[in-house]
């Protein structure tokens, strides 16, 4: 609710100033920023899409581009360059959509891509880049560009799965997506490893994980294979 700037009290049609108070010395933070003499700027946001494996991140992310070239905005997508697991140079889902992206190593390498004529940027796998992304995505945000970012929000040990926390902090719209357990068919929020690996980082597909829910979940260590 907008604060109040003053009171005033009607009496018989007319209007009964003894109660006003004095107005701040500060702009009316309800105005637009033409109305207070503030240059208007394109208004930018941070969208971050997560939740587990086979939750329907990736295809809710193609969806997401694919109106967005509907309506004729520039769209630039970008992938980590770890995750080669169904195409290099696509982003794909597990059903196998895609739509082209540009495959890079590190948070800042996403920044110096960006044209000036780009309206979106949509990044896939957030969670395997750097801690950087997030100041990156927050950039471009106040540059007047709607980010658009996928990504885990836990590990394979149902941990938080840094930068994605921070990345979900400051954004403006956050959508929690749910797979289907594998065990008993309910919503699923986990990422259950099947494998013996114990890295945090592995990509993979249905051959090193399944979609879990927090009861069937089981968060234990991996062993180590020894070689």
């Amino acid at each position: 609710m907008a604060p109040f700037l003053g009171l005033f009290c009607a009496f018989d049609g007319g209007i009964d100033t003894s109660f006003s108070f004095p107005l701040p010395h500060r702009p009316f933070c309800g105005l637009s920023p033409a109305v207070r003499g503030i240059p208007a700027r394109p208004l930018g946001s941070v969208e971050v899409i997560t939740g587990s494996m086979f939750s329907g991140k990736t295809e809710e992310l193609i969806r997401r581009i694919k109106r967005a070239i509907l309506a004729r905005q520039r769209v630039q997508a970008f992938k980590p360059r770890i995750d080669d697991r169904y195409d290099a140079h696509r982003i794909v889902s597990h059903e196998a959509v895609s739509v082209d992206a540009v495959a890079v190593g590190t948070s800042a390498s996403i920044e110096e891509r960006i044209l000036e004529e780009t309206d979106v940027v949509a990044i896939d796998e957030a969670q395997f880049f750097d801690r950087g992304i997030v100041e990156v995505c927050d950039r471009l945000a106040n540059r007047g560009l709607r980010v658009i970012a996928a990504g885990l929000d836990q590990d394979y040990l149902g941990r938080p799965f840094p930068p994605m926390p921070e990345l979900m902090a400051i954004a403006e719209e956050v959508t929690k997506v749910h797979a289907v357990c594998s065990v008993c068919g309910g919503p699923a929020c986990r990422s259950q490893r099947i494998i013996s690996e114990a890295t945090t980082v592995l990509v993979g597909g249905a051959e090193c994980y399944e979609a879990r829910c927090r009861g069937c979940f089981e968060p234990r260590e991996v062993p180590r294979t020894l070689f």
